[in-house]
């Protein structure tokens, strides 16, 4: 259905422009954004045939002492790039990070805690399987400082938990949730839709299922097929696209009801608990990613880096060891063009959008370089501006990547 162009609202006041115009490139930020840590875990019982993250079948005995001794070594290099400044949250993800004893973890929040500058409230979240023997853990990883744990849940249904080559079944997938709201008080649960001979009916039920958990938290994702994996390799037959269409106007309606409040593309919360780590991703703040295959984003007042670590988790090891950086396989300086898309990229993922000014406090670039755009998106019917608040509407929303992709240019 063809959209009706809406008015067009400017984003940059006369004064505004002139003021952006006049930033020096020697002093691009005048104040750094917020600073987060993920750490990536990268074994796993076992190999999704779905998943395309960096993540490995575990040996039979994790190499806990050597996993550990590389983390402490590569964010001992690192710390130069973030010296002195305050941690907002901690990721630990994977993989399976609960597959790490109580023992290493917490001597790991322990590594971190004596290096870096944690905030008193940081929000510090543990990703997690259902595995029974995993699901023991959360109380004794509670005491050492998590607060929040993130549940791989994808469904309740046992059938389509095989079809998704799932560790567990429903029943351990039902024992987790209350194990980890016994530990925290804040839980997340990841389920995915579209799955293989997945019917609607079946879509509600797993989410009625987790409504009766009432967590504060609720992740839903499409399956898609990556490439790379054994599903785009073997391909299963999914749901066609009016299942899916239909799968996600419900999703929508119903999680809504439910108390939850859509506030990413694929996120919902209770109100006041949105993922704060996944929001300084989405308004573009910067963090440090140690471990195997781990991403990092940096700003510093004159410039902005990306950099890239080494997805063996073996090699990683190994050149962690060497104290030469070698473990680090990119770092590139992102330029005046890569900025726009790379902010918007996430930027537009959230219902509500970002202040218009946090373009220019995030980049260092006036609000004038992307004004053409952000009037050609208006124009489409794919945003909307309101007080300086740039957002996506729920057309917008529907086809985000054509919205993500004017910012290329």
């Amino acid at each position: 259905m063809a959209q009706s162009s809406p008015r067009v609202i400017p984003i940059v006041s006369q004064t505004d422009r002139q003021r952006q115009l006049d930033l020096r490139h020697g002093q691009r930020l005048s104040a750094l954004p917020p600073l987060s840590l993920y750490i990536h875990v990268p074994w796993c019982l076992k190999k999704c045939p779905y998943c395309d993250f960096n993540s490995h079948q575990a040996p039979q005995t994790l190499p806990e002492n050597e996993y550990l001794a590389a983390l402490t070594q590569d964010l001992d290099q690192a710390l130069p790039l973030v010296w002195g400044r305050q941690i907002h949250t901690v990721f630990i993800g994977g993989g399976t990070p609960s597959l790490l004893s109580e023992r290493a973890l917490d001597q790991l929040l322990a590594t971190v805690r004596a290096r870096l500058h944690l905030w008193p409230d940081a929000e510090i979240t543990l990703e997690a399987n259902p595995g029974a023997a995993e699901a023991d853990r959360f109380a004794a990883y509670a005491r050492s400082g998590v607060n929040r744990i993130s549940l791989g849940i994808q469904s309740f249904n046992d059938a389509h938990l095989a079809a998704l080559g799932r560790v567990h079944d429903a029943k351990q997938a039902c024992q987790a949730v209350e194990m980890a709201s016994h530990a925290v008080s804040r839980v997340n649960l990841d389920l995915m839709y579209g799955l293989p001979e997945q019917s609607l009916t079946d879509c509600l039920n797993d989410l009625k299922r987790a409504a009766e958990f009432n967590t504060e938290h609720l992740s839903l994702y499409q399956l898609t097929l990556e490439p790379q994996t054994v599903f785009a390799k073997y391909p299963p037959v999914l749901p066609d696209e009016a299942v899916i269409e239909d799968m996600e106007q419900a999703i929508v309606q119903t999680v809504v009801h439910s108390g939850w409040q859509r506030y990413e593309v694929s996120a919902y919360a209770k109100p006041g608990s949105e993922c704060r780590h996944n929001l300084n991703y989405w308004t573009f703040g910067d963090y440090l990613g140690i471990g195997p295959g781990a991403h990092s984003k940096i700003s510093f007042p004159d410039r902005i880096i990306r950099q890239a670590r080494t997805r063996s988790p073996e090699q990683w090891m190994q050149a962690c060891a060497r104290l030469d950086e070698s473990h680090i396989t990119e770092q590139r300086l992102l330029s005046d063009e890569d900025l726009p898309f790379e902010f918007f990229l996430n930027a537009l993922r959230l219902c509500d959008g970002v202040a218009a000014r946090l373009f220019t406090d995030h980049t260092g670039l006036p609000l004038s370089l992307i004004e053409p755009t952000i009037e050609a998106a208006q124009q489409k019917g794919l945003i909307k501006v309101t007080d300086g608040v740039i957002a996506p509407t729920t057309w917008g929303l529907r086809h985000l990547n054509e919205l993500q992709a004017l910012f290329l240019d």
